[in-house]
Formats: C-alpha cells, sequence, structure tokens
C-alpha cells in the first residue's frame, strides 16, 4: 500500500527530576548534600533511510514520544539519559509543522537526519544549590517538559521523469515497455491508483527514474478525480513526458486540460521542460497516426512524437530525448550560483533553534 502524507503528533522526554539527599555515613553527623542530577529527556529524530519508500509505517500509530530521563539519586549518582526516538522516513519527504503549515525541513537525501523535537532539559540534584547560607538545602529542580508538536508529513516522489497525461492513455503500459516496474495495467481508466516509479539503464552506466502518475481529470488541481495528492509527485521531477491517446476524440483538448490542470496547480510545473508523445499508434494506420502527430505539432508550435507502448515503436527515441533534457537541466543547475541554505547540519544553526521553538 502506497502512503505519502501522515499527521503525528510528537513529544521529546521529559527530563529527570534533581534529586534531595545528603551523605549518611557513620561519623558524619552533617553530611552536606549530594543529589544527584536527573537524566536529559530523550530527542524525536527524522531519519531518511533507503529501507522504505512509503510513509505506510509511521501509519501504525499517531503519536511518537521520546523516552523520559532518569530521576537523579543519592550519591550524587545521576539519572540515565532518555533514548532519542528515530522515526525512519522516506527520501523526498516534506515536514509541516501542522498548527502553522510552516515547512520545517525538505529531506531529500539518504541518510538526511533533522531533530524535530528537543528532549527535556534535566533537573538539577540538591548538590547544585549549596551555598555559605543553605548547607543543606532541601530542594532540588524538576526535569524540564520535552518539546512537542503536530507535524505532517508529505512524500514528493524524487523522480527524473514524471509521465503524465489523462486516464487510459497508456502510461502504466509504457512505464512497464521502458523499465521492470509492473504496475496494474487494464484498458479502463483510473487504473493506477498509485504513484509507480521504474529506473531505465542507460549507456556508460547512467540512469534515470520514471513515475507513472495516476490519470489526471479536469479540476485534479483542486481535488477532483485522483486529484492533486498526485499532482505534488509531479514537483520534483526534471521532464515531463506527457502522453496523449491517439484513439481519443481532441488530441488538442486532452493536451491543453492536463496543461491547465498543472498550471493551476502550480506555475512551476508548467515551465518544465516537456516531451509530448501521441501514444497506441498501434491500433491506426502509420500515415493517419502521422498525419495527427504533426496537426497537433503544427497547431502547438511544439515537437510531437508517435509511439507505441505496446510494440516499442519509437519508444527509445523519446527516452533518449528524456535523457538529454535531463542532462541540460543537470547542467544549468550546476551551473547556476547555489541558493542561500536556510538550515544547515541537524539541528545546530540558529534559525533551526527559532524553527524549533514553539
Amino acid at each position: 500500500m502506497f502512503v505519502d502524507e501522515v499527521t503525528i503528533y510528537v513529544k521529546g522526554g521529559n527530563g529527570g527530576d534533581g534529586s534531595v539527599s545528603f551523605r549518611r555515613e557513620k561519623y558524619v553527623p552533617r553530611g552536606g548534600p549530594n543529589g544527584g542530577d536527573g537524566g536529559k529527556g530523550g530527542n524525536v529524530i527524522l531519519h531518511v533511510s533507503e529501507k522504505i519508500d512509503t510513509l505506510l509505517d509511521i501509519t501504525s500509530k499517531v503519536k511518537f514520544i521520546a523516552e523520559d530521563g532518569g530521576k537523579g539519586q543519592n550519591s550524587n549518582k545521576n539519572g540515565k539519559d532518555g533514548k532519542d526516538l528515530i522515526i525512519n522516513i522516506p527520501k523526498g519527504t516534506l515536514v509541516k509543522d501542522l498548527k502553522t503549515g510552516r515547512i520545517i525541513k525538505d529531506l531529500k537525501r539518504i541518510g538526511e537526519s533533522i531533530r524535530i523535537v528537543r528532549g527535556g532539559k534535566k533537573g538539577r540534584g540538591n548538590t547544585h544549590f549549596k551555598s555559605s547560607t543553605n548547607q543543606a538545602p532541601r530542594f532540588a529542580e524538576e526535569g524540564r517538559r520535552g518539546q512537542e508538536r503536530w507535524i505532517k508529513l508529505e512524500l514528493k516522489l524524487i523522480a527524473d521523469v514524471g509521465i503524465i497525461g489523462l486516464p487510459n492513455a497508456g502510461k502504466s503500459t509504457f512505464l512497464a515497455r521502458i523499465s521492470s516496474a509492473r504496475p496494474k495495467i487494464a484498458d479502463y481508466p483510473f487504473t493506477t491508483l498509485q504513484p509507480q516509479l521504474g529506473i531505465v539503464e542507460l549507456e556508460d552506466y547512467k540512469r534515470l527514474v520514471f513515475a507513472d502518475i495516476p490519470g489526471l481529470i479536469e479540476g485534479a488541481h483542486s481535488g477532483l478525480g485522483l486529484g492533486n495528492t498526485f499532482l505534488r509527485h509531479i514537483e520534483r521531477t526534471r521532464v515531463i513526458i506527457h502522453l496523449i491517446d491517439i484513439s481519443a476524440t481532441g488530441p488538442l483538448e486532452a493536451y491543453r486540460m492536463v496543461r491547465k490542470e498543472l498550471t493551476l496547480f502550480s506555475s512551476k510545473l508548467s515551465e518544465k521542460a516537456e516531451i509530448i508523445a501521441i501514444n497506441k499508434a498501434d491500433i491506426l494506420d502509420a500515415k493517419i497516426g502521422l498525419k495527427i502527430a504533426e496537426d497537433l505539432s503544427r497547431r502547438l508550435s511544439k515537437p510531437v512524437y508517435t509511439i507505441s507502448a505496446v510494440t516499442g515503436k519509437n519508444v527509445k527515441d523519446i527516452i533518449k530525448k528524456a535523457a538529454d533534457l535531463v542532462d541540460e537541466e543537470n547542467q544549468e543547475k550546476h551551473s547556476s550560483p547555489p541558493a542561500r541554505q536556510s538550515l544547515s547540519g541537524v539541528d545546530g544553526s540558529e534559525e533551526m533553534e527559532k524553527l524549533l521553538s514553539f
């Protein structure tokens, strides 16, 4: 089961209380204070793991609470620190504060981690409060409560190429043709109910990750059909392959409708490099298919390919084109000056400290 959105409560462990204790030894009738400190509360940490690719495991419970710190003891023995609670999440998870909607962190790399809430500070034992005017303090410090918050996790698949189009345009068949992915395929709309990933091996040990995005319908940007739940998975792709069913009436209208939904969801989606392909060329005469493609190309002022995901006709051509466009995007990205990082490391920056204070 594919789960790409979940809301959870996270809380750091409470700090352990300090101890009130005094030396009790023979021949030492007025022993001083020797109460130990409590232990620190455990943190809650989000960690990007290569072993999972969905948020399904996190849905097993709603509340994630780290271990409390232990209480201080006599003889200046400190309480045990609470264990950190590590929550494994997939690559491409966006972390948001549920109350404010603010993005806390976009976790894109395997091994990346963030301390999402901090455990409470330890309480100090009465040893710390001895003074010239109070040789036997009968009080200690309580441990602090751990931070807590509700957060929303949104998974955005990280793929090089997104495959889009209306329902039944042949996206799943195309993905099965070019990779070892085996999505459910049938001749009716909405066969694909969740995004599918496929890896295409290229020459020179290169490879591309393709994402089959479930079919879009008019109003998808506002949640109709499978809706904007899946539109966000296109945001991270560098290139879009737009498939159009050659057997459907009005290929131009079909193209414009999908483009409209992309633009209404996010203007950035409409700016992505795009490959347009008329699919299912095997079901029509070659000359008719070519004429449809040429007419669409003329009206859009863009190149339009004619392919068959079933037979493999011209599929290699658009794979090569997609690879070239991804290379161009990568080169452009590397040649641009790096954007200023607002957050650095796991939690060391002042800005991260501000994000974690609430």
